[in-house]
């Protein structure tokens, strides 16, 4: 099974610009998916769909994705807005007031999450949504399970987008997910940055952004004090490839950008070919 991974699109950041950066950038990402010899079987979307929660930006989402031949999956970040989405995309239906859904996958299960508070930066995960957690973990104990969600529960080192180990809502999702030993993996966006880590002993991957990422920088950073530091880059636009092998969850990141070939399958690289797959187990 081969899932794909979208994040923190901002559609809508150039408001009223059909031709705006940001669209074009998602359009190359899904040109270089629909791309490639293996197709995805479906995509997760997952937040900061658009920039400013206005309902042309959804609708504009809705004309991107539609020539997708695989299912889009869509989870809520920091920028969006609930009314607006629902208006556009009314499936999955909203449970108690957040977009919380099961998603049955073959070998995988995926559930998909709503870390959004509408006003706050940062992640948010309330009683409420605990609770419908918990149930559905409850549900099944067995198939491998894939959380989805915007807000990684994770410190990041970047200090301006960094997520605090102690916030409340933090705590809260651990306890959902504490000796829950089908957890396979945690896919999240929102730091528009390729990260890998481990929380409460779940794989983590943050997917890297369909807009302009974040640029690295470890250091801490003075609210006070501006220092010059490069806060956004241009750099190309990103997605995820999650491949799933029946063990384990793989995850690739693919730049959607013109790659170099500097060589091909042929009948000069076939002896490598060769040399490399004998030395494997046969089956």
């Amino acid at each position: 099974m081969l899932i794909a991974q979208v994040t923190d699109i901002h559609l809508g950041f150039d408001p009223d610009n059909p031709a705006e950066f940001n669209r074009k950038r998602l359009d190359r990402i899904i040109e270089d998916m629909l791309s490639l010899d293996t197709p995805p079987d479906m995509l997760l979307a997952t937040g900061d769909l658009i920039d400013r929660g206005d309902a042309e930006s959804y609708r504009r989402l809705a004309n991107a994705f539609s020539v997708c031949p695989f299912p889009v999956l869509m989870a809520l970040g920091n920028h969006d807005m609930r009314a607006t989405y629902i208006a556009e995309f009314p499936d999955p239906p909203f449970d108690n007031g957040f977009l919380q859904y099961v998603v049955d996958a073959g070998p995988l299960r995926l559930i998909v999450l709503d870390t959004l508070e509408e006003g706050r930066h940062g992640g948010a995960f309330c009683e409420a949504r605990a609770n419908w957690l918990k149930a559905r973990l409850d549900e099944d104990s067995e198939t491998p399970t894939v959380i989805v969600q915007h807000h990684p529960p994770v410190e990041v080192g970047i200090a301006w987008m960094n997520t605090h180990p102690e916030e409340p809502w933090v705590a809260r999702l651990g306890e959902c997910l504490e000796g829950r030993t089908n957890i396979v993996a945690m896919l999240c966006g929102h730091v528009h940055r390729t990260i890998q880590s481990s929380w409460r002993g779940i794989p983590i991957a943050v997917c890297p952004s369909s807009a302009p990422q974040v640029a690295l920088n470890l250091s801490d950073i003075d609210p006070e004090a501006p220092d010059g530091r490069d806060m956004i880059i241009a750099d190309p636009p990103a997605y995820a490839l999650h491949w799933w092998n029946g063990r384990q969850l793989v995850s690739h990141i693919q730049t959607a950008e013109e790659h170099v070939m500097l060589a091909r399958y042929d009948e000069k690289m076939q002896p490598l070919v060769r040399s490399l797959l004998a030395e494997r187990p046969t089956e």
